[in-house]
């Protein structure tokens, strides 16, 4: 099998990563990394060994797949030159700035026979892997997303830029359409919200409760599950599961008996992961474990509630 010729377009904090990945993994070749500072193009090119490029349209035709990691504002064009030329594409999140800029990078992918995925990297966390066996229609959910402030990523309010995994994540549990959303939030360091809580209704009757923060003093990224008989924590940081089950008989009269169970998941590299899925994806002729319509399913809930935020007075 000839080596699969890839490219990473805009190599800041992430798309480094991305491209480090791409570099290392067998079977793949690493053509360039794009950048519109070309020093840093450069700097990475050359502890990569590949070559490095100012303007991404010169790697067309010279490439099968790529990485797109630039700004969110310019997700939409440099994400349509490669799918429209049939290059398969993993883009990171958010998929696009508007639902109109998805609905075309989905049916050009479509157009083209181009594998289009989109880096919702908590799904490749190993602690949702583990969770497809225990998970049976979820009641309640509630999640916590809190980081210290950084520069990057502040292109986008803190809905776009952090809660946006765990509405992803959510609506892949869940799996029914939203029906309300109800929101608040405020600006602190940035002209945009940076920290966020959301009320999500969906239509089966499951109610989420999602907060997000990129103001705090630590990082915590937990989810907890209710559903009938069974309680759920996820740890995504620390890569654990607990589960509480009601078993059978009573701890004494009234109360039931409770099994739980917790499990340390080990070190895991959920960006390479998602990177061999995109390949896998490529190589085999199958649709990606994070499609363009599982991300612009979360970017649509994401915008209902900036709606609901602007609605609120100042």
């Amino acid at each position: 099998m000839s080596a699969l010729r890839t490219a990473v377009i805009g190599v800041g904090y992430l798309g480094n990563f991305h491209a480090q990945k791409y570099a290392a993994i067998e079977g793949v070749e690493l053509v360039g990394v794009v950048d519109n500072d070309l020093k840093r193009a450069e700097e990475i090119a050359t502890k990569l060994g590949t070559r490095a490029y100012a303007d991404h349209r010169e790697l067309i035709g010279k490439v099968d797949a790529v990485s797109v990691v630039v700004p969110t504002q310019y997700h939409h064009a440099v994400a349509r030159d490669f799918l429209a030329a049939g290059v398969h594409v993993l883009i990171e999140k958010p998929i696009t700035v508007t639902i109109e800029e998805a609905d075309e990078l989905i049916a050009l992918a479509e157009k083209n026979g181009a594998v289009f995925q989109v880096g919702h990297l908590e799904r490749f966390n190993p602690v949702l892997v583990a969770l497809e066996d225990i998970l049976h229609e979820p009641l309640f959910i509630e999640s916590v997303r809190i980081a210290p402030f950084k520069p990057r990523g502040t292109d986008v309010n803190v809905v776009l830029d952090l809660m946006i995994h765990d509405i992803e994540i959510i609506q892949h549990i869940v799996k029914s359409p939203v029906e309300r959303v109800d929101a608040i939030g405020a600006p602190v360091f940035t002209g945009e919200e940076d920290i966020a809580n959301a009320r999500i209704l969906f239509k089966n009757g499951c109610v989420a409760n999602v907060t997000a923060s990129r103001i705090s003093l630590k990082s915590e990224r937990k989810m907890r599950i209710f559903q009938r008989d069974t309680y759920i924590t996820l740890d995504f940081q620390n890569r654990k599961v607990l589960t509480a089950r009601k078993g059978s008989g009573e701890l004494f009269p009234g109360v039931p008996n409770v099994k739980v169970d917790e499990r340390e998941l080990g070190e895991a590299d959920a960006l390479r992961s998602e990177i061999e899925s995109f390949i896998s994806a490529i190589r085999e002729g199958k649709p990606p474990q994070v499609s363009g319509s599982d991300g612009r399913m979360a970017l649509e809930t994401a915008l209902k509630i900036n709606t609901s935020l602007d609605r609120r007075p100042s």
